[in-house]
């Protein structure tokens, strides 16, 4: 019973109530009316009930549906693996000359959600999908704006200074590893085969963003900060207005631990939590209030003793170039380093994903860090 159909039954009695106390009051009349009234709202009622079950049957077919959808895919993913994973002939575009097969599109879901689970600096950046192996997108530059000029009556209007443009392109390149897995596991439940699967993908795809993220904010002008003055000085003159309130600091392990023993001149810890969210970490120091990302220093390691402190907004920053095409291959034949397969009974998956990392503003991201003693 929805909504709808519990105030009409609560109508339906009130209203009887009513034809009731009319009958004892001997108003005929009225009290045919409101049986008239009645009987109208019974059959909205039944109306109301038919719909109701109506659509909750096709609501259930649905949820069937999808529910057969995804064990279909996961059934069909698991045999595929059994099989070998036989190329596709149906191949895309950028595919032909690897070979291998096509990712059905619900399990590239599943390992997106997996690499989602953990640190990623994808999060962090813009994320970009295209469907071509290389194009371009135009932004507009940031200028400043000069205003209107004072104009006598009659007199001309000067020309004003025309907006101007960029480009920024892509190339999509290849990623690609491998991960030995015993045959045993081939006979295993599909379920098992395809979480096995997914988690392996999902983490080294989360590892492949990270690092290609990492490598395009090193190409941003490296700057030494040498303490919470020089990070204030990054957010309120670097950064500026036009990207203090969406910046953040991303740092690692090492950086938390640094900002961790920062105290202002009363003796209190200027790493505070959200309190809207306590599991979100701020760096609050006078007006200053930056959100803190952290990342594992085995993603993002400590060079020496230059703890990285990346400020600003990667949104702004940077561009990830999703192609959104995976395929796998797999043998129990090859050799890889001293791995071989025949010998130690083993079958060698290789999965392959395209993408593409750019700057988009260099103005957006300071690329610093604090030298720390060790």
């Amino acid at each position: 019973m929805n909504k709808k159909m519990r105030e009409l039954r609560q109508e339906i009695v009130n209203k009887k109530v009513e034809a009731r106390q009319l009958a004892d009051e001997n108003k005929i009349t009225e009290a045919k009316a409101m049986l008239e009234e009645i009987k109208s709202l019974e059959e909205r009622y039944d109306i109301e009930a038919a719909l109701f079950e109506e659509e909750k049957q096709i609501d259930d077919e649905v949820k069937n549906k999808d529910n057969k959808k995804e064990k279909d895919s996961v059934k069909e993913f698991a045999n595929a693996a059994r099989n070998g994973f036989k190329v596709n002939n149906k191949m895309n575009e950028g595919t032909p000359l690897d070979g291998g097969y096509t990712v059905p599109e619900d399990i590239l879901t599943r390992i997106n959600t997996y690499r989602e689970s953990k640190k990623s600096l994808k999060d962090l950046v813009t994320v970009e999908k295209v469907t071509t192996n290389k194009g371009q997108r135009t932004f507009k530059k940031r200028a400043q704006q000069t205003g209107f000029v004072k104009v006598g009556e009659g007199g001309k209007i000067g020309a004003k200074a025309t907006p101007q443009f960029e480009r920024i392109s892509y190339e999509i390149d290849k990623y690609a590893g491998y991960f030995p897995v015993t045959n045993e596991l081939l006979a295993d439940s599909d379920a098992n085969i395809t979480n096995t699967l997914v988690e392996w993908i999902g983490d080294e795809s989360r590892v492949t963003a990270n690092k290609l993220i990492l490598e395009t904010i090193k190409t941003f002008s490296e700057v030494e900060l040498e303490g919470i003055d020089d990070i204030k000085k990054a957010l309120n003159v670097t950064l500026g207005s036009a990207f203090k309130a969406t910046s953040k600091i991303i740092t690692n392990d090492d950086g938390l631990q640094y900002l961790d023993t920062l105290k202002d001149s009363d003796g209190k810890y200027l790493l505070q939590p959200n309190p809207a969210n306590p599991m979100e970490m701020r760096l609050c120091a006078g007006a200053t209030i930056v959100p803190i990302e952290v990342i594992p220093n085995d993603d993002m390691p400590t060079n020496e003793n230059k703890v990285p402190f990346i400020i600003g907004d990667l949104k702004e920053g940077i561009i990830f170039w999703d192609r959104q095409q995976m395929n796998i291959k797999m043998s129990d034949l090859a050799v890889i380093g001293e791995l071989n397969a025949f010998e130690e009974d083993l079958t060698l998956f290789r999965a392959i994903e395209r993408e593409d990392v750019t700057k988009r503003d260099e103005k957006a991201v300071v690329n610093g860090y604090i030298t720390v003693t060790p």
